[in-house]
């Protein structure tokens, strides 16, 4: 486990790296343009659950299993999250009877 780790030890630093400035970008996009980036994101975490789908099925070591499982869980849990935000913002927009 830990030659794997090891071996991988850029890989985390990148990953780490990605984290921070994903947040950073993120904090700073204004409100207006939440919603169309919102549908951009889903689009995306699209793909992402089928490649991470794609990575358990060829997984040869069990963190790479967990990886993978946890990376379909987060990318579902994220479309999810992001239709149910972009549906509660749309249903302001619509007129009240």
């Amino acid at each position: 486990m830990l030659e794997f780790i090891s071996q991988n030890i850029q890989l985390l630093y990148l990953i780490i790296l990605m984290i921070f400035v994903g947040i950073e970008l993120i904090s700073h996009v204004p409100s207006v343009l939440h919603t169309p980036l919102m549908s951009g994101a889903n689009a995306i975490h699209g793909v992402v659950i089928i490649g991470s789908i794609i990575v358990m099925g060829q997984a040869d070591h069990l963190v790479s299993l967990i990886l993978g499982f946890l990376a379909v869980v987060l990318g579902t849990l994220n479309v999810v999250g992001g239709f149910v935000v972009t549906d509660r913002m749309l249903e302001m927009f619509k007129k009240k009877k």
